[in-house]
């Protein structure tokens, strides 16, 4: 599989948070810190849904078919409402953990969990950073920025927790904190979320302005009328518009075409456009929508 630029923050993600959960298990063993063991396990489950999302900005990127003629672009929007759902499971986990640490107080993080919890911090921060930009156009991307993230916090709130504890002895700081990262992972998983079941639904995409399109459409020259827009996302970073429009006038069709088709392409985030022109001279059109 030859690996595009887009492609590349997952292979260095997957790779650094593999090396990450080695380590881990390496010192947990050998530490015999059940701590760690599990957290190398829960950072596996974040690699799987790094490798989701690879595999649907891979499949997205395949040439479309006789039988799939977009391609494979709606795997994207399929991965990023996996993530959704993966992160809130996740963040169920933290919220069930940090209650039995509040009945069963924990004791204070050693300096090897902290050592550890705080290369997470920085392989995690590091995996994070490369998915910042792409995540604010791309729902698949933000999935997998959302999973890094969340255990950057994690991994952090375990190093802060850890040397206050050992400093006070205050075992109930762990799940509060605990209990606070989680809410705050909640919180931007919800939009994450919602944004993919607005996509799987067909529903206007986050980052389309449906009424700018519609004024710009009926401002054009010749344009009388407006009707049957629709506004689509065929994958997390590529939409589709399709639009039915009365001019009043033949002349320079082509043009009108590809002016418009332009417009709506640099302006408005729109990638794949179906325009049906109409003149307004069949009235038993209107008639047989009526009767529907």
């Amino acid at each position: 599989m030859t690996i595009t630029e887009k492609q590349t923050p997952f292979v260095i993600g997957v790779n650094l948070n593999l090396i990450y959960i080695v380590a881990e298990l390496g010192f947990g063993f050998s530490t015999n810190s059940m701590a760690l063991i599990a957290d190398a396990s829960h950072n596996f489950s974040d690699v799987l849904g790094l490798l989701v999302a690879w595999l649907a900005v891979w499949l997205s990127q395949k040439a479309p078919t006789a039988k799939r003629t977009y391609g494979y672009k709606s795997a994207s929007i399929l991965a990023a409402l996996f993530n959704a759902v993966f992160l809130l499971i996740a963040i169920g986990g933290i919220i069930t953990e940090a209650i039995q640490r509040l009945n069963q107080p924990a004791t204070p993080h050693g300096w090897t969990v902290i050592s550890v919890a705080l290369l997470g911090v920085i392989v995690n921060g590091v995996t994070t950073f490369l998915f910042v930009h792409g995540q604010k156009e791309d729902l698949n991307i933000k999935g997998a920025f959302m999973h890094m993230a969340a255990d950057t916090g994690v991994s952090l709130g375990v190093v802060v927790t850890g040397f206050i504890m050992l400093a006070t002895d205050w075992t109930w700081l762990d799940p509060v904190v605990s209990l606070v990262i989680a809410v705050i992972i909640l919180i931007g998983t919800w939009g994450l979320l919602r944004g993919a079941i607005n996509l799987a639904l067909n529903g206007v995409p986050n980052n389309v302005d449906l009424a700018a399109i519609t004024k710009c459409i009926a401002s054009q020259p010749s344009v009388s009328k407006v009707h049957d827009l629709h506004v689509w996302a065929i994958g997390t970073s590529d939409n589709a518009l399709s639009v039915h429009l009365v001019r009043d006038t033949t002349e320079n069709n082509d043009c009108f075409l590809n002016d418009l088709d332009q417009q709506l392409r640099t302006h408005y985030n729109i990638q794949h456009i179906t325009i049906q022109v109409e003149y307004g001279d069949c009235q038993q059109l209107g008639n047989v929508e009526n009767s529907i």
